[in-house]
């Protein structure tokens, strides 16, 4: 178990929240139980997925936790998407929250490769140590 805020994808995955909760705060009062919801939905879940994988039990809960992460920053791309073809969000505003959530999925993908990816044993690791000494 490990402290969520302590990692970067999560810090920046909070602030991406908080610029689509804003953004979407303007869209049309229609849209509130539509669009506006499942965009809020989408992003809310990237950062309390992290939190929940952190609050598990080992790297490999983590890693699962951040792939299901991954496909709800998918599925914002694409509300994102889909609310600046409806001229929702003005085109430089949806560059740059397409701009964070890619920055976003960049590093949860170097967080899954690092989770998955075998650890080296303490033995092999005190061998390389002893190497260096040399």
């Amino acid at each position: 178990m490990q402290d969520f805020r302590k990692l970067n994808v999560w810090e920046k995955a909070h602030l991406l929240a908080l610029a689509v909760y804003e953004e979407t705060s303007a869209f049309p009062s229609r849209e509130q139980f539509g669009l506006t919801s499942q965009i809020r939905r989408a992003v809310g879940s990237i950062p309390a997925n992290i939190a929940e994988g952190c609050g598990r039990t080992g790297d490999r809960e983590l890693a699962r936790f951040a792939q299901i992460v991954m496909g709800s920053a998918s599925e914002l791309e694409y509300h994102l998407l889909l609310a600046r073809d409806l001229k929702f969000v003005a085109l430089d505003v949806y560059d740059g929250l397409i701009q964070q959530l890619l920055e976003v999925k960049r590093m949860l993908a170097a967080l899954i490769v690092r989770l998955r990816s075998p650890a080296p044993s303490r033995a092999a690791t005190q061998r390389k140590t002893d190497r260096l000494k040399d």
